[in-house]
């Protein structure tokens, strides 16, 4: 500090001058002025100087003449203060010691005014004072009015930041502008750029000047990352990405070892593309040309997800990139991708097998880190986003498999496309699934590739939101835009994603934008509809060539050596082509079973033996009695109680055994043998029929008790979940879980059999054709209700002609038991049989609690599942006038109807499997009967529908039937499943009984 020590009267008038400019001096007299004046003393301070120290006695205060203070405390700015501001005068009024540090931000020029005198002043009254309350109300109110504002401006940045971010690589449509994230917006201008501000950025709460605060939001928010966050309710989750995202220390550059790492897999990335392009020209591939980055972004992924503790990923993706995936993040060989270009099957595959690039792969990768990790990369057709729901499934199954109940061992991640997952509802689905306790995987990591074009359609015609991802904020979690081609950014929002997850337990959405080199596929044109777009694709470099360039002009790697990698690249892959060529890898059958499928197996059914799936006496009397005991003092609803004393009187055998009851006697059987057992579907806790109640709720207190639990106690479980009201979803869900639990009995019920009309993507696609295609067995069991009761078209016909279409090769099991007992055994079979296929069981609806579905205790403790029941009600076959056959409820109608008018010349044989068809068990039965009985199949469903033509094919087959005539009886075709007049039911049943009966 230097201070001029002598004062001159012309100094004196020109300080009182300075001093009348001020309006916290401007009321003073000129005596008073100049007083004042000859008090002070004119000082200088160089940068970084002291002026005042927090802790000091206050002896001046100071009036700034030349450059710029800044008001400290600690570490932390808390103002910039410049020409003609006051400082220090709080300690001259308060006598207290100065509560912040001010210290010189550049040299620096000030009048310290004695304390002394300024106090004496101000004893004299008059308007000083007033001046003074004036001027520190004002610079409070000032102050605290523009700081308002910039925190609004902060918050925006926050909020609408990433409406600026740089995130197309082509910089294709003009840059956008939001008038939120102006000064202007908020009153302010360029002359408060350099005003100091109180500002939360990162974990730190600074004093910076609004330039900087502006600079430093773009930089996060506006840059090659747009971030979506603001939307999440939780504070603290807010808090956690933003103190993250601020972070200097997030934008480090990366060190040279990560920087080599995302070069070699950028190359290989490249090179794989350019080398099928080359040597196999116009073969369909799906490049992931323009989308290179999702490599090494993978890549990461699985490094990161490693070091947190995960032990297996399970991956979905279409089609686009799918090769160069297997091929450079999950290792498949590349002989066995170019094999499938050359025409030759290395891997014998099931049946038909699928195109390359909708096949599957698993393999086990140890990480850099020294961390070994399993890879699944599910099969998929091209119904893009469904494969999604199967993902989370399949990692839902081994979560449970090994009680990972938080999904810190088990990471599902799905790559999207960009038209894809906003045009198909089923992402939405696939999003309400994320926390719901049923399906909830401690969140989902969700990589979209977003080429901003699906197909040939661009997004401002295939969407009506300004993201695809848009539907993903209807959860709480972040939603992260960032540029495919600034890879680096790409590597820290990979980062901070798999952190997040985590740490909360919840999705993540990384949504990268890239661009699409060609078109659909390599034999599209895309310039027939996007001419400009992609005039400006054609000219621009592979990523890996700018990436690589950037690092050796930053000194990070030499030119020889990113040459050398890209080298290397392409002669791994000419060796391995030329390998193939030479014969020098023989073919090979496709691997056995591992792991949870070694004890399982396909193929025919006639090849597997049966299993024992009858109970002893005492044995379903003692699981009777355990499913009808509640805890003490706990009060079921007054019907709920009848129903147990129903099942009571069961195990008393006072009382036939329902179809409710036999069901809940196959659970605890199988939960007492080891065997898990998962249900799930719209109501399924209570049953839509009411005639469940898996799950009791007590009238009183709405606690819950779950009989069948009491049964699970050998490290299994009993779960039963009411699922949101979806098909398509669900059931891609637990056919996903199937696929991982073949030991356990995984079922979906529909609310009514038809609802699964919404979901035929996943029974078409996945379940009875992914043994065919892709060699992966399900023992997935879909409960259909089913029949017709005069409840209309929507709520009556599950279309068991769609089922039965679909078989063939024994690829799925289609049956419609008749009473509990052949329930109960069907559903034992199932899980008990080590030949794992799709079971699809048309259940009744409105005769579930009847008694012509009841059974007896005998039938649930002796034989099986009978595939074919003969007539035990009726006389010798030799008095038959006539032979029906018939499946499911109808065959209670007839019986009845035939009591009734005395028709025993008529015999009714139950189908109970109708798929894969009895023939050896139907013949038996025919063979009983003279060959000049006529045979009739009836059936509920109109003649278009149902079984009818498919029963017809089969049993013309048979050499039984003989020269038998086959007569069809069925209501008249119709475009609509059934009436929705519960009169003309009633009349089109008894019009179909009478035919049945009476020969017509």
């Amino acid at each position: 500090m230097s201070v001029s020590r002598r004062t001159p009267a012309r100094a004196i008038r020109r300080r009182a001058r300075a001093l009348a400019r001020l309006s916290l001096f401007a009321s003073l007299s000129e005596d008073d002025l100049e007083r004042l004046a000859a008090a002070a003393r004119e000082v200088r301070y160089e940068t970084s100087a002291y002026i005042c120290r927090r802790g000091e006695p206050g002896e001046h205060l100071f009036v700034i003449t030349a450059g710029r203070v800044l008001v400290k405390h600690g570490a932390r700015v808390l103002a910039y203060q410049t020409v003609g501001d006051v400082v220090g005068e709080l300690a001259v009024l308060d006598h207290r010691p100065r509560s912040a540090d001010v210290v010189a931000a550049e040299p620096t020029q000030l009048l310290a005014l004695g304390g002394r005198e300024f106090r004496a002043l101000l004893r004299q009254g008059g308007d000083l004072v007033t001046q003074l309350l004036g001027v520190l109300a004002g610079r409070v109110r000032d102050t605290s009015a523009r700081q308002e504002r910039v925190d609004q401006l902060v918050r925006a940045y926050r909020e609408r930041g990433h409406a600026l971010a740089s995130l197309d690589p082509l910089a294709f449509k003009p840059s956008r502008t939001h008038p939120e994230l102006t000064l202007e917006h908020y009153g302010l201008g360029d002359q408060d750029l350099d005003g100091a501000f109180a500002v939360a950025l990162g974990r730190e709460v600074e004093r910076l000047r609004l330039r900087e605060i502006v600079e430093r939001l773009r930089a996060v928010y506006c840059g090659a990352l747009g971030v979506q966050y603001m939307h999440i309710d939780d504070l603290g989750v807010q808090s956690w990405l933003r103190e993250r995202l601020e972070d200097p220390a997030y934008h480090q550059p990366l060190g040279r070892d990560a920087q080599l790492r995302i070069l070699a897999k950028l190359t290989d990335a490249e090179i794989f593309e350019t080398f099928l392009q080359r040597r196999f020209a116009g073969a369909k591939r799906f490049s992931l040309e323009g989308a290179e980055t999702l490599i090494p972004l993978l890549d990461q992924a699985i490094e990161k997800a490693a070091a947190l503790g995960v032990e297996e990923i399970v991956i979905g993706m279409a089609h686009r990139g799918r090769l160069n995936v297997m091929a450079n993040v999950l290792g498949e060989p590349a002989a066995r991708i170019l094999s499938e270009f050359e025409g030759i099957d290395l891997d014998r595959s099931y049946g038909m097998g699928d195109v390359k690039y909708h096949r599957g792969f698993a393999a086990d990768r140890v990480t850099a880190g020294g961390h070994r990790v399993h890879l699944s990369l599910c099969f998929n057709p091209s119904h893009l986003e469904v494969v999604g729901t199967v993902v989370l499934g399949r990692a839902r199954a081994d979560q449970d498999r090994i009680a990972d109940r938080y999904g810190s061992r088990v990471l599902p991640l799905i790559v999207h496309g960009d038209a894809a997952f906003a045009g198909q509802g089923v992402v939405q689905e696939l999003f309400n699934l994320s926390t719901l306790p049923g399906y909830a995987t401690g969140g989902a990591l969700h990589v979209i590739v977003n080429n901003q074009i699906g197909f040939t359609t661009p997004p401002e015609e295939g969407r009506s939101s300004q993201y695809a991802t848009d539907v993903a904020r209807m959860l709480q979690i972040p939603i992260f835009h960032v540029n495919g081609e600034q890879p680096e950014a790409v590597h820290r929002v990979i980062q901070l994603a798999l952190d997040f997850r985590s740490t909360f337990h919840r999705d993540v959405v990384i949504d990268m934008y890239c661009y699409r080199r060609h078109g659909h596929n390599e034999r599209d044109e895309p310039a027939f509809t996007q001419p400009l777009l992609y005039a400006a694709v054609a000219p621009r470099e592979p990523i890996r060539v700018s990436f690589a360039r950037n690092l050796v002009a930053l000194g990070e790697v030499a030119e020889q050596e990113a040459d050398d990698i890209a080298l290397q690249s392409r002669r791994s892959l000419e060796h391995e082509l030329e390998r193939l060529r030479q014969g020098q890898l023989s073919q090979a059958r496709i691997r056995s079973a591992r792991g949870v499928w070694e004890r399982y197996r396909g193929g025919a059914e006639s090849d597997v033996p049966e299993c024992k799936t009858a109970l002893t006496r005492e044995e379903l009397v003692e699981l009777l009695a355990g499913l009808s005991t509640l805890p003490s003092g706990f009060s079921a609803h007054p019907r709920v109680k009848r129903l147990l004393a129903a099942r009571r009187a069961m195990a008393d055998g006072a009382r036939r055994v329902d179809w409710g009851a036999a069901e809940a006697l196959a659970f605890a059987s199988l939960l007492a043998q080891g065997v898990s057992v998962r249900l799930s579907g719209q109501d399924s806790q209570r049953g839509t029929f009411a005639h469940r109640h898996a799950v009791i709720h007590d009238a009183s207190t709405d606690a819950r008790c779950v009989p069948l639990e009491r049964f699970a106690d050998q490290g299994n479980r009993f779960e039963v979940f009411n699922s949101p009201l979806s098909e398509t979803a669900v059931l891609g869900f637990e056919f996903g879980y199937s696929l991982n639990r073949p030991d356990a009995l995984v079922l979906w019920e529909a609310q009514f059999g038809d609802f699964a009309n919404v979901a035929q993507v996943i029974v078409d696609q996945f379940l009875s054709s992914s043994e065919e295609k892709w060699g992966r067995l399900s023992g997935l069991t879909l409960l259909l209700p089913h029949g017709f009761e005069g409840q209309g078209p929507e709520h009556s016909h599950a279309r068991p002609e769609r089922f039965l279409q679909l078989g063939v090769g024994d690829n799925l099991q289609v049956v419609m038991p008749s009473t509990a007992a052949q329930f109960f055994h069907c559903l034992r079979r199932q899980v008990l049989r080590r030949w794992r296929k799709p079971l699809i069981v048309f259940t009744p609806k409105g005769l579930l609690q009847h008694p012509c579905l009841a059974s007896t205790l005998d039938d649930f403790s002796h034989d099986g599942f009978r595939r074919v029941i003969g007539d035990d009600n009726a006389p010798a076959a030799a008095s038959a006038a006539r032979l029906v056959l018939c499946s499911g409820k109808l065959y209670h109608e007839i019986d009845a109807e035939r009591r009734k008018r005395q028709r025993h010349d008529v015999h009714c044989v139950r189908l109970e499997q109708l798929y894969p068809f009895p023939a050896e068990s139907l013949g038996d039965v025919l063979a009983s009967y003279p060959p000049q009985v006529p045979l009739v199949w009836a059936q509920e469903e109109p003649e278009n529908m149902g079984a009818r033509a498919f029963v017809r094919e089969y049993l013309s087959a048979l050499p039984q039937v003989g020269s038998r005539t086959i007569t069809h009886i069925a209501r008249p075709p119709s475009a609509s499943p059934a009436t929705g007049s519960l009169a003309t039911h009633t009349a089109q049943q008894s019009e179909l009984l009478d035919r049945v009966l009476a020969g017509g």
